[in-house]
Order: C-alpha cells, then structure tokens, then sequence
C-alpha cells in the first residue's frame, strides 16, 4: 500500500523510517513545511515528496499518517475523513478538549476508521498486563502504579506549547491504565513541584507531578512523572490484585540502580528515550495502522479513546491548581 506522511519532525522522521521497513508498505509520500526535512526523508527511504498537504491527499495514498504540529491536527484529521482516507494522527486530537469534542462530533458518522497514537498499547509488556487483568488471575484489582520519568526536559519552546506535564506526558499512563484495567477514571487528586529547570516553572508548570486516581470500580492508580530523571527512561507499571501481582518494564534496561547487597538486577544498559524503549510498540502499531487501512481491523485506538485520557489531563491539571480533589465530570461538563 501507498502511506503518506504529514510531517517529518522527530516522530513524523521516526515513523517515515518504522514504515518504510514494513512488508504492507510499498511506497511513502512525504510533505513538510521545511524542504529540506522532505528532501531528507526523500533521499533516505525513497519516499515521493509534494508540496502541501492537499497535494498529498489528491496523490493517491491509501492511508495518511498525521505526525505535524498539534495545532494542524484538527484540520488533517478532518480533510482526510473528507478525502476517504484512513488516518492515523499522533496524540493529542487538538491542542483542547473543546477542539477535540468538535472533531469528534465532524466525525461521527462516518466510516472512514481514525487511530490515535498511543504506543504502549501495542509494547508487549502492557498487552500481557492486560490479558492478565481480562483473564482474571490476578483477582480483584486494588493497586495501579504507573510511571513515566524522562532522562531530561524538552526545550523552553516546547514546554511553552506542550499543554503541561499532565497533557504532554501523563496522557500515556492515564490511556494506559484504562486500557490494561478496563476501568474508566472517576476522580483525581493531583501535586506537582519544580525543583529543576526554571523555564519550566516559568511556563506555569511543574517538572514533577504525582496523582491519585479514583477508578470507577473503587480501584487506586498511582501516576508519577517527572522531566528529570537522570539515569534514563523509565516506564513501568505495577498491578496488584487480591490473587497476584505483576509488572511491566521491570526488565534489564530498567534505569534504576539497586543497593541491596548482592543484587546486579538490572544489570543491562538503561533505557535513554522513549524511542529507544518503545521502537518494537511503535513498529507494531503502525502494522495495526496497515491493517486498519486494509480493512482488516478496527481502530485499536479512537478519538474518544484519546479524548477520556484528555478528560483525566484535564482533571488533574484543576486539581494541581486548585490543590483539591476533581472529577471527570466536572471537567468533562466545563
């Protein structure tokens, strides 16, 4: 099949190279508003390049892989729907949840298939966390921990237009723990700090946060962030159940360091980016994407997926403000 690409930044770059290497994929067209990001993806992966957005979508691709800024999503997500186009759009929908609402309502309706990119989905450690959870061995749920701690903070600038820690980067955990435990988020209670770089405080957000998440099933989900975590990238999530216990990304590239005496685990070397830790997740869920323009699938990840991990952002940048408890609902009705 015929793939084009909207945007070739960091991720759009990334994926351009993940699909490239895909069986289902015979050939890439790429666009960018910077020629030489075009050209670069062009010479490397033999990829065809146009000059706009509409010119991609009129060139006969059968699906559309959405990797520009967050503004542009709104409108690629919706010219594509109106081309007929499967399209695939990284997180977040929009820059707002009321932005995000408008797409949805344009949407619904059609039967042109929309995924979200939410990668840990697709990490073999989450989908066996989850059939674990489906199966029922692990008994009734109590406990969720779920962590995502960066090596090092993003630039000002993007700190400046990411939406906060909660947006940015929480909205991984908040997706994943309603995937692996089928539960939705009823209330939050959410605290944040800056004890690293000041253009983060100075953009009005924390660089490290930590929230209470209230299931609807009565179950608690512990979510710890932070921008500073010197020895790499760490994502993982605990799940403790009346019966067992289990754990995602407790594995040699974890980059923690033990103290207990006799202990080498993890002894490999740590994970450094999320590339780095998700490239197998985001290979397979760009394959979801190919069989989700084939016709073989549903979308395994929907708009009003992405929207209730947006509810829950919301929810705890008000409570982090606010120094309160917050429900969804209360976000969710403005």
């Amino acid at each position: 099949m015929r793939i084009g690409i909207l945007g070739l930044g960091r991720i759009g770059a990334f994926h351009a190279e993940t699909l490239s290497g895909l069986d289902a994929v015979d050939s890439l067209v790429v666009t960018d508003p910077f020629a030489d990001a075009a050209k670069a993806a062009a010479e490397r992966f033999g990829a065809e390049v146009v000059d706009s957005p509409e010119a991609l979508l009129s060139g006969g691709v059968d699906g559309i892989v959405v990797a520009a800024a967050t503004d542009a999503h709104p409108a690629l997500i919706l010219a594509s729907v109106e081309a007929g186009i499967p399209v695939f759009c990284e997180k977040p929908v929009a820059r707002t949840m009321s932005e995000g609402v408008e797409v949805l309502k344009a949407v619904q309706g059609t039967d042109v298939p929309i995924q979200i990119g939410y990668n840990r989905r697709f990490d073999t450690g989450f989908v066996n966390a989850r059939a674990a959870v489906q199966s029922g061995e692990l008994g009734k749920l109590h406990t969720v921990r779920s962590t995502t701690l960066d090596p090092a903070p993003p630039p000002a600038a993007y700190i400046a237009a990411s939406g906060g820690l909660f947006r940015d980067c929480s909205v991984h955990d908040f997706d994943i723990i309603r995937w692996v435990t089928g539960r939705e988020v009823r209330e939050v209670y959410a605290v944040g700090g800056n004890k690293g770089a000041d253009y983060i405080k100075e953009a009005g957000d924390a660089d490290t946060t930590g929230a209470i998440l209230t299931l609807d099933d009565g179950t608690i989900a512990v979510v710890s962030n932070s921008r500073h975590n010197a020895r790499g990238h760490d994502v993982r999530m605990e799940i403790h159940g009346f019966t067992d216990s289990i754990a995602v990304g407790l594995e040699d590239k974890l980059p923690l360091r033990s103290v207990e005496p006799g202990v080498t685990f993890p002894a490999g070397t740590p994970h450094d980016f999320f590339m780095d830790r998700f490239t197998a997740a985001y290979r397979a869920e760009l394959t979801a994407f190919t069989e989700v323009v084939a016709g073989t699938r549903p979308s395994p990840c929907t708009i009003e997926d992405a929207l209730e991990a947006g509810w829950i952002a919301d929810a705890c940048t008000l409570s982090l403000h606010e120094h309160r408890p917050v429900t969804i609902e209360e976000v969710r009705r403005g």
